[in-house]
């Protein structure tokens, strides 16, 4: 294993442990939330843990480039780019719900590498690094083998999203097509699929920090994760992860 690889691989699981820690300190503690200008909630937990992430990454590692959600983007020097989420699921957050996780992916020359979802609440670590497998905590994950989408588990955020975006009736005849769906959307969605208990996570309105975490654990878990192009594009709105089985016949219907 690339020794660079592996040692900034075990910096983000410390790293992603320790903002997930400080951000729990304030959850459901009734902390103040405002409004980004596009409409999405941020806290002073979320941009306390960021701040965290990125002095822990980059004095260790200070030619990396960083890509955060509050804090925006620096470039680095190295090939390396860290694409952090502080608290992936703030409205979750916000709301008292604890289905939130620290995110932290690593780039290298333009390939995710590895990844790390932090579930301070459940205290699970879901973790991937390229060629070393997908675990949760030390268990190592892999996805289904569904192989119909007729009994297919199909998991989303909220419907919301594919309305704005104009994709309300691909999505609807997807859901349609599926045995059973759920709305465990942001991150956990993609978590599920990767240890098998579900099939298929459909998002849009997603960003790079939301995704560049949970691609290598979802490949390194057996599974496929693209945008609705087919491609592996962290910069589009839309993905769809699945089980690898099921991917091609759920970007027919979606693109209509």
């Amino acid at each position: 294993m690339n020794p660079d690889w592996r040692d900034r691989y075990e910096l983000a699981l410390d790293a992603a442990h320790q903002a997930g820690r400080f951000a729990l300190q304030h959850f459901d503690a009734g902390i103040a939330v405002e409004w980004k200008p596009d409409h999405s909630p941020v806290t002073l937990a979320d941009r306390g843990a960021e701040q965290m992430l990125r002095t822990t990454l980059l004095d260790k590692f200070p030619q990396d480039g960083f890509l955060g959600e509050e804090s925006g983007s620096t470039p680095g020097s190295s090939g390396f780019r860290w694409i952090i989420d502080p608290i992936d699921g703030t409205r979750n957050f916000v709301r008292g719900v604890p289905l939130w996780a620290t995110l932290v992916g690593l780039e290298y020359k333009g390939e995710l590498i590895a990844g790390v979802s932090y579930l301070p609440t459940m205290n699970q670590t879901y973790r991937a690094l390229r060629g070393d497998g997908a675990f949760r905590d030390d268990r190592p994950l892999h996805v289904s083998r569904v192989a119909n989408l007729k009994e297919a588990h199909v998991f989303y955020s909220s419907l919301s999203w594919f309305t704005k975006a104009g994709r309300e009736a691909q999505f609807l005849n997807l859901i349609k097509q599926t045995q059973r769906q759920r709305g465990f959307g942001d991150f956990y969605g993609f978590v599920l699929v990767a240890q098998g208990s579900g099939d298929l996570m459909v998002e849009h309105g997603v960003h790079a920090w939301d995704l560049a975490a949970l691609i290598p654990l979802v490949e390194e878990a057996g599974g496929k994760m693209t945008a609705w192009n087919g491609k592996i594009d962290i910069e589009k709105p839309d993905v769809l992860a699945s089980n690898g089985l099921l991917h091609d016949a759920a970007l027919r219907i979606l693109n209509g």
